[in-house]
């Protein structure tokens, strides 16, 4: 009877921190990094320099300027020569003050999208970005720099379809904050105190074991819930803005991935303990 309802509490164990895992990361994310936007803007800064970005940005600042521009024959020369003048641009420090800009406003974006009543899509304005190129092109007496137009082009991160099904699990875990995460570790000390020194010598490892396994699922679980989300959010982004969105998308769930590996390595380390410990005892007994 007492073996049966040991491993009854041990099933009951390994589920309840499989699942509070990925909730407590998610819940931690949404409070601390998400909702918080210097710690966004920390995620995000570092993307202005990335080759994906600046090529998606080259390539949206190229395209909205031919619009307006027509040299016949010499038409896709100047293309080159626009988006190489673009791309040279998104190396400045001039661009990365306008992406932090953009992010910013990005940000508020995400938080009215995510938490608001009616869905939006997420983008982030390239305007900023079109207005620079064209006043670097006019300083340098490029005949039709003029011609560029300056109004609101994007990169969408999220579309408004898939906010509008993201929103009602976002509030859920901004709702949670970080207090699943304190649960999962006092819970976590509690069950693994109580087993050292109310149980016999097994006890105390059988349980370390139980819990290492609860947290080596819930880590994959974690990490599995971040690789699917990538892939949902990006099947609705537009082609030409995907990569960007996708580096946006790791940059914002690196702390995830990162956790994710913090927790497999916790509960990998309890669960060897554990068996090796147990081992250890039944020898001694």
């Amino acid at each position: 009877m007492r073996t049966s309802l040991s491993a009854a509490l041990s099933a009951v164990l390994l589920v309840v921190l499989a699942v509070l895992v990925p909730l407590s990361a998610l819940s931690a994310w949404v409070d601390l990094e998400l909702d918080d936007t210097d710690r966004y803007l920390a995620a995000v800064s570092p993307l202005a320099s990335d080759e994906d970005v600046r090529n998606t940005v080259a390539t949206l600042v190229t395209d909205e300027a031919l619009k307006n521009i027509d040299v016949g024959p010499l038409q896709e020369t100047v293309g080159r020569f626009l988006h190489e003048t673009a791309l040279s641009f998104t190396g400045t420090e001039a661009f990365q003050h306008v992406w932090d800009s953009a992010n910013r406003a990005a940000h508020r974006a995400v938080t009215a999208s995510l938490h608001g009543e009616s869905g939006q899509a997420v983008t982030i304005d390239l305007a900023p970005v079109i207005e620079e190129v064209k006043k670097e092109l006019v300083d340098d007496g490029v005949p039709f720099a003029e011609q560029i137009p300056v109004h609101r082009t994007s990169v969408t991160v999220l579309s408004a379809d898939r906010a509008d099904e993201l929103r009602s699990s976002f509030r859920w875990l901004r709702y949670c904050g970080v207090w699943p995460a304190v649960g999962t570790v006092v819970l976590l000390v509690l069950v693994l105190g109580l087993a050292s020194v109310r149980g016999g010598p097994r006890a105390g490892p059988t349980t370390a074991a139980v819990a290492g396994g609860g947290l080596v699922l819930g880590a994959a679980l974690l990490r599995l819930a971040v690789a699917v989300g990538r892939d949902q959010v990006l099947d609705q982004v537009p082609g030409t803005d995907r990569n960007a969105a996708a580096a946006v998308y790791d940059a914002l769930t690196a702390s995830l991935r990162t956790t994710a590996w913090t927790v497999l390595l916790v509960g990998a380390v309890l669960a060897v303990g554990g068996v090796v410990g147990r081992s250890l005892a039944a020898r001694r007994g």
